[in-house]
């Protein structure tokens, strides 16, 4: 029987985890990296809320997954089946197996509509949508937009959602058309929340909070959507005091979501890690498998999974398989996450925070917990070059 082709570092997942994690490890000097990503459309996710407001296309968030992947860098197009963690072994749908120096689990998260029975079914009437999936990002903002009145709810869950205080965006940007057209008044608007918070940035939960006044939306917090009747248009909720039913004429999710199953199926997950990459919060190492690591939205780290996230999570991942390769010290990842909310069309936020809640500011120069039109400016616009151009490959700390 032959060996498995192998790989110095073998990555699963081309989003921004992935590749990015593939050009920092290329440029710290390891020349034989590989990515399994099926995919053939690589998508700027972040640019999906704006999509749903209105603000963007999917043009803006696409490019072919071969124009950014870094250079020098091998793309496998097939599937992953498995991963034999004892073998050090990768299966691909087609056949191929691939064996790896150190390996890096980073495929992302997929909506669960399992845990939300009805909403699949919901949102394929013109009455509900997300914003979490590219197919149906511009129906949101259609929907909104064409409302006059009526009830509008926003849904937003928090397990595993990938930055889920961005669910907030087609919100507030859809007060603010609403106002400026002059309906507001005749749109009951209610946001449930299944966090007991909106986010975890005190600072930015206090904006947040009196924007959501200014635009007379009815807050739960700690509400859970248990189902969705889409013939009816109600949904049924779990609240702190019981079980609710509250309609809608417009209902916008954003949903929980779930690893891919394989990740599980694999024994790279554990029962507390609830079906994601079980591995140590700090040093991002599969508590197993030494030569597994994870991270990005399909890793059990202890932090809200984010964009911003991964801007600390790559550099120790890159630094920490040289450093279990040399055996010193591994550096470690604090759970920092961000969150940009816009507060209107015009201006945004960002939540900074760590896994203990605690504010984590990137810069005490100027209050970035304050909405301000440059900051959405700098999200909607410098962003994604930035992101095109820089963090795939690598070249961004």
């Amino acid at each position: 029987m032959s060996s498995p082709r192998a790989h110095d570092v073998l990555i699963l997942g081309g989003g921004n985890a992935g590749l990015s994690l593939a050009g920092r490890v290329r440029r710290d000097g390891c020349r034989d990296v590989a990515v399994v990503e099926p995919k053939d459309v690589h998508q700027y996710r972040p640019l999906l809320s704006y999509v749903a407001s209105g603000m963007a296309t999917l043009a803006d968030l696409s490019r072919p997954q071969d124009d950014v992947v870094p250079d020098g860098v091998r793309r496998y197009r097939s599937p992953v089946v498995s991963v034999d963690g004892e073998r050090s072994i990768v299966h691909l749908a087609d056949g191929t197996e691939l064996g790896y120096g150190d390996l890096a689990v980073c495929p992302g998260s997929e909506v669960d509509w399992d845990a939300i029975p009805g909403a699949r079914e919901a949102v394929g009437t013109p009455s509900a949508s997300t914003s979490y999936l590219p197919e149906l990002a511009a129906k949101t903002w259609a929907m909104l937009s064409a409302l006059t009145s009526g009830r509008a709810v926003f849904a937003v869950a928090s397990r595993h959602v990938p930055c889920f205080p961005v669910g907030l965006k087609p919100l507030f940007v859809a007060t603010d058309h609403w106002r400026r057209t002059g309906v507001l008044d005749a749109i009951d608007v209610e946001l449930v929340v299944e966090s007991p918070r909106l986010v975890d940035d005190p600072r930015a939960e206090r904006e947040l909070l009196a924007a959501a006044q200014e635009y007379g939306v009815r807050i739960r917090t700690s509400t859970t959507v248990e189902s969705v009747d889409a013939t009816d248009r109600t949904a049924r909720l779990r609240t702190p005091h019981g079980v609710d039913t509250t309609h809608y004429d417009a209902l916008y999710l954003a949903p929980p979501h779930r690893a891919p199953g394989w990740i599980a199926q694999s024994g790279l997950a554990t029962a507390e890690s609830d079906g994601f990459v079980a591995v140590d919060p700090g040093t991002l190492q599969h508590r197993t498998f030494p030569r597994v690591w994870g991270l990005g939205d399909a890793a059990a780290v202890d932090a809200m999974p984010s964009g911003g996230a991964l801007r600390r999570q790559v550099p120790v991942v890159a630094r920490n398989i040289q450093a279990r390769r040399k055996g010193t010290a591994m550096q470690q990842y604090d759970g920092y996450s961000v969150a940009p909310v816009t507060t209107s069309r015009s201006e945004l936020l960002l939540a900074e925070f760590d896994r203990e809640r605690r504010p984590e500011p990137t810069t005490r120069l100027v209050d970035l917990a304050r909405p301000r039109r440059s900051l959405l400016l700098f999200d909607r616009y410098l962003q994604p070059p930035i992101y095109w151009r820089r963090l795939l490959q690598g070249k961004v700390s």
